[in-house]
């Protein structure tokens, strides 16, 4: 994948982050953060069922697609047994005592369950649909999904404003499930030539089976990840108040630089890796890669501390903690992406009980921190057993790739990650001044530029010849 083909793709991310910026004051002084943290927990929802019932096939089709030619076969024999599994509960739930809007948001609304329902579905399909678009590298049209719905999100928000909406939940759902359906139709447009196809097309039960025991440990690894992510706002939810969850929310959202890098570098990595795997390439190709990234990581988490007093004058007075929880919260994209640069190798060696492993132990770690911490420091508890979790996951991962795969040299990955893990830590144990805070990132950042100076060399000369 060429510079441009990597810029289409990074138009989406880049505008939907900034989009939600934008949009992300404007839900914080419109609605409660009881509000914003009921939406978190639709979120949680929705993630869940997508990492339970995908069944791990959605990464088995990034892993055979190239090793394929009959695209529209693979994109159903993927699609349909996590579909089918999932409408069927669906239908169990409804027509059962249990309410999921209750346990979730306690609330008790035939609308809400209805909205519920229907963006756990419309998520589902648009995950497999934009697979099509992410493996044929068509990124201007994935920029377009992925920056179309925050632009209606926001429009939506200012509509409510200017009509003089009740600030409720119900409005707030409203607009969420709008963005979702806009997104599935977006997706659906541009990949008609593909899953159209599909509906007729005959699937091949071996390959079926070889991917499902290929995608059969991520399905434990899936569900311990998101375990792993949803963790923290689940023990903010039982032990703390929808309160410190919205605050939380805020922080995760401020977050949103990382999570651009992380939707970016995701989105491209996976399929050149896999492309280069096939193709044979040397894997010091690959090593280098993994140095520009931690490069960019500890870039991007160091500006974040430097300019995260900016964060309490775009929001209201009740979010004044969110400029020191926003670093802790960081620690998720940007660890998890660094840890899928250097955790290749067991994508690579289709050793993926590894990866299993790997979730597993973050899990158990996250929730022995937010049990003690969450009662404790609310928001923060959370954000810091997050951000330890996550280191742990990214250690072994990193250490399985190096072992089954090929050694890479560690010690300098290893001492900045450490290093901006345990000062996140810190920073939300003792309150810090901000100028000796913003000195401290600046000088962590200009230390990283000195140790990666090759490529901060070859990434200056990149951006001049452009």
């Amino acid at each position: 994948m060429n510079a441009k083909r990597i810029l289409l793709f990074a138009i989406g991310p880049i505008s939907a982050s900034v989009l939600g910026l934008i949009t992300l004051p404007i839900v914080a002084w419109i609605f409660s953060p009881e509000d914003v943290g009921r939406l978190t927990m639709l979120n949680v929802a929705v993630s869940f069922a997508l990492l339970l019932f995908s069944l791990g096939l959605d990464q088995a089709y990034v892993r055979e697609f190239h090793e394929v030619n009959t695209k529209p076969n693979l994109l159903k024999a993927v699609f349909m047994p996590g579909f089918m599994i999932l409408l069927m509960t669906l239908v169990c739930i409804a027509f059962s005592p249990l309410s999921l809007p209750i346990i979730l948001f306690e609330i008790d609304s035939f609308f809400i369950t209805f909205i519920l329902y229907a963006s756990i579905l419309l998520s589902f399909c648009s995950r497999f649909l934009s697979l099509i678009l992410r493996m044929q590298e068509r990124g201007l049209a994935y920029s377009m999904s992925q920056l179309l719905p925050k632009l209606l999100f926001l429009l939506v928000l200012l509509v409510y404003f200017w009509l003089g909406a009740e600030a409720v939940f119900d409005n707030l759902i409203f607009a969420n499930f709008l963005s979702l359906l806009a997104v599935f139709i977006i997706y659906a447009w541009n990949t008609r030539k593909d899953w159209l196809p599909a509906l007729t097309a005959s699937i091949d039960k071996t390959r079926q089976s070889q991917m499902i025991r290929y995608s059969f440990p991520l399905i434990g690894s899936g569900l311990a990840f998101w375990g792993l992510t949803a963790m923290d706002k689940l023990f903010l939810r039982r032990l703390s108040s929808f309160e410190e969850l919205g605050i939380y929310s805020i922080s995760v959202s401020f977050a949103g630089a990382a999570l651009l890098f992380q939707a970016i570098f995701s989105t491209v990595w996976a399929p050149v890796v896999y492309k280069w795997a096939a193709e044979g390439v040397h894997p010091q190709r690959i090593k280098n890669v993994m140095d520009y990234v931690t490069l960019a990581i500890v870039v991007i988490w160091s500006l974040a501390g430097m300019f995260s007093w900016v964060v309490p004058y775009l929001l209201p007075p009740e979010y004044i903690n969110v400029q020191y929880i926003l670093l802790a919260t960081m620690a998720y994209p940007l660890i998890y992406t660094v840890s899928e640069s250097t955790g290749i190798g067991i994508g690579i060696k289709r050793k993926t009980m590894f990866s299993l492993l790997a979730a597993v132990v973050a899990l158990i770690l996250n929730a022995i921190g937010n049990w003690f911490l969450v009662p404790i420091y609310g928001a923060a508890g959370a954000a810091m057993a997050s951000a330890v979790a996550f280191f742990s996951y990214f250690i072994i991962r990193t250490e399985a790739s190096s072992k089954i795969w090929i050694s890479f040299e560690r010690f300098r990955l290893y001492g900045f990650i450490t290093w901006l893990v345990t000062l996140c830590l810190i920073i939300n144990l003792v309150k810090i001044n901000v100028f000796l805070l913003f000195g401290i990132y600046f000088a962590t950042c200009l230390l990283s530029l000195f140790v990666f100076w090759n490529q901060t060399k070859a990434s200056v000369a990149f951006l001049i010849n452009r």
